[in-house]
């Protein structure tokens, strides 16, 4: 299972973020909803793959993952729709694979289903507010993972409850499962990987891997050479389970081609960015750095990324407070001035 050297997928992930702020284009809860659509929209039009949206509680960002994706699924007709990631410590796994079956039923099954662990929180133990404990001995990273492999099993379509023998609608035959069922749906769901440890895991699951501009851990090596290696275990992992289908990989990176004046104001001192190791959640990370250039010079750093290199989808982190039109913007140039360059397209 080698990586794909050409064609990337390439898409858009956003945070959401919404500022009451004169100089923000998102003001409200409202407005990053609607732009949220509307840059999917923007997104098929300039000739990305896809939407993919961050999930964060308590905090002025997207949080309801569902909605919106049945919103996005609606409204446009071929790139691809998910999140990066949904914290499954927070999810009833039986009603969000409803909603997940609703959702991707609606897009016509271009759903690409990003969960994990989750990341630091707004508040303490915020999935206790949504009604979820762990149990006795349990840590919060196992409670995600019990969610995880509830939500997985019922994703099978596989009967499990006893029907009622006075039901109020005819039932089929034998046991029922979760309805609406989407066929396929268990094979494009992603697992947020932090560590390479955690990659192996998502390997021998059958979950498609989704590494981000984060890992919590620090080797000693160059993020994006870090980052190959959990790629390259996760790849391992899973050619030993034996799965029977070929696995996707996404890597996201902050990437703004400098082309326009307004680039350059946003983005130019970005330049001298590197790679930080920090500390997050009582241990060390390793942050990835943004990429910013004249799309040349941007092709030619991004080809020496060892995990760009390895993925076979690039997602672009975008500043959506900016708004629509300049996140399109972003998304073209990268489409129409890098990508070329690179075999991409």
């Amino acid at each position: 299972m080698q990586p794909n050297p050409t064609r990337k997928t390439i898409g858009f992930l956003s945070f959401g973020h919404w500022t009451p702020h004169p100089q923000s284009a998102t003001q409200s809860a409202a407005d990053v909803l609607i732009q949220s659509i509307e840059l999917a929209e923007a997104a098929e039009e300039v000739g990305a793959d896809g939407a993919y949206y961050r999930v964060h509680h308590f905090a002025r960002q997207l949080a309801s993952p569902f909605p919106l994706l049945a919103a996005v699924g609606a409204r446009t007709s071929r790139i691809e729709i998910g999140t990066g990631v949904i914290d499954m410590r927070y999810e009833n796994p039986l009603y969000m694979a409803e909603d997940a079956g609703a959702a991707d039923l609606i897009s016509g099954g271009r759903l690409q289903l990003g969960i994990s662990r989750g990341s630091p929180e707004q508040v303490v133990d915020g999935f206790r507010h949504f009604g979820h404990e762990p149990r006795e001995g349990e840590s919060s990273a196992d409670l995600a993972r019990r969610h995880t492999a509830r939500f997985l099993e019922v994703l099978s379509g596989e009967g499990f409850a006893e029907p009622s023998p006075r039901p109020m609608f005819p039932n089929p035959p034998g046991l029922l499962r979760i309805e609406p069922h989407s066929e396929g749906l268990r094979r494009r769901i992603w697992w947020g990987a932090g560590s390479r440890d955690t990659a192996e895991w998502a390997g021998r699951q059958g979950l498609n891997l989704m590494s981000s501009t984060l890992l919590t851990e620090d080797a000693g090596l160059p993020f994006h050479a870090l980052q190959a290696e959990q790629i390259r275990r996760f790849r391992t992992a899973w050619a030993e389970a034996g799965h029977d289908w070929e696995p996707r990989v996404s890597v996201s990176r902050s990437i703004f081609p400098l082309v326009t004046a307004q680039d350059h104001a946003y983005f130019g001192l970005e330049r001298r960015s590197t790679d930080q190791v920090g500390m997050l959640e009582g241990g060390r990370a390793t942050f990835g750095k943004t990429y910013a250039a004249e799309p040349d010079e941007l092709a030619r750093q991004l080809a020496q990324d060892e995990a760009v290199a390895e993925a076979d989808t690039l997602l672009l982190t975008v500043p959506n407070q900016l708004g629509v039109d300049y996140n399109a913007h972003l998304l073209r140039s990268l489409i129409r001035d890098v990508a070329p360059a690179l075999g991409w397209r």
